[in-house]
């Protein structure tokens, strides 16, 4: 009867252990009625591959260790020695089961549960957004603008602002990956995906590449991205915005113009 007790103490234990772990990978959130901070999903994909990484590296040096030991405490001996295990009680038997189960588990609930986070903050757009066009194809990007502007391969945004890329296809499955900032998104006919990321320093450039094996040139499908500061992005914005207008007008001009009599 006391070994049950202590048994039902240690899975007890364990599953506040559990909530624990829950109640830290969804912190409280505080009711200032302030803004909430943007989450940059690349810095919470890194905190993720730490854990994760930290995780495996513990569990792996204890194995080894007790590894190591069992081979050493039970390596074979001369004269044919015959070992003797001790007889365990049931409680001690299902404790030996149930015990470790539980810590096993609130590890890896844990994981889950700061990936189940992870993948909210992937799905939870900011407010405040530049928000562009890509229509995906064999074997390019194609980017347009809130304004109009059209552009292939190239994706200039502005510092510190979250860019959302809402995407479809016009001929077959693609991916639009950044390694940079730890996204990437499927891209295909008939649907519109999207995805978002978080441009912080200007004056930098990022791979863009297609994820996707969407054809003998798949290997040519690349792009990047160019990082530029508010002001420099406001300036060319504002030029190439000039232009598009410029053009449209003078095609407007030639299609009202009456055809000339021969």
């Amino acid at each position: 009867m006391r070994n049950l007790k202590k048994l039902v103490a240690a899975a007890a234990g364990c599953l506040i252990s559990t909530s624990i772990a829950f109640a830290g990978a969804y912190p409280a959130t505080a009711g200032s009625g302030a803004p909430p901070a943007i989450k940059d999903p690349a810095v919470e994909w890194d905190h993720l591959w730490r854990e994760v990484i930290i995780d495996i590296t513990i569990i792996g040096v204890v194995f080894a260790l007790i590894t190591a030991w069992l081979l050493w405490r039970y390596r074979r001996r001369p004269g044919n020695e015959t070992g003797h295990a001790p007889k365990l009680s049931a409680a001690a038997a299902v404790a030996w089961v149930v015990i470790p189960t539980f810590v096993f588990l609130a590890d890896d609930l844990y994981i889950a549960a700061n990936g189940w986070q992870l993948w909210n903050v992937y799905r939870e757009v900011p407010a405040d957004r530049l928000e562009i066009s890509l229509e995906t194809g064999m074997y390019s990007f194609d980017y347009t603008y809130p304004n109009g502007l059209r552009t292939q391969n190239e994706l200039k945004v502005p510092a510190g602002k979250p860019v959302l890329l809402r995407m479809t296809s016009r001929d077959t499955l693609h991916n639009h990956f950044i390694p940079d900032f730890r996204v990437k998104e499927d891209s295909m006919p008939g649907r519109i995906t999207y995805l978002w990321f978080l441009p912080k320093e200007a004056g930098k450039q990022h791979v863009v590449s297609c994820a996707a094996y969407c054809g003998v040139m798949h290997s040519y499908m690349a792009g990047k991205i160019v990082v530029l500061s508010p002001e420099d992005y406001k300036a060319w914005y504002d030029k190439e915005g000039a232009k598009l207008n410029d053009t449209k007008s003078a095609a407007e001009r030639a299609t009202a113009m009456p055809a000339k009599k021969s």
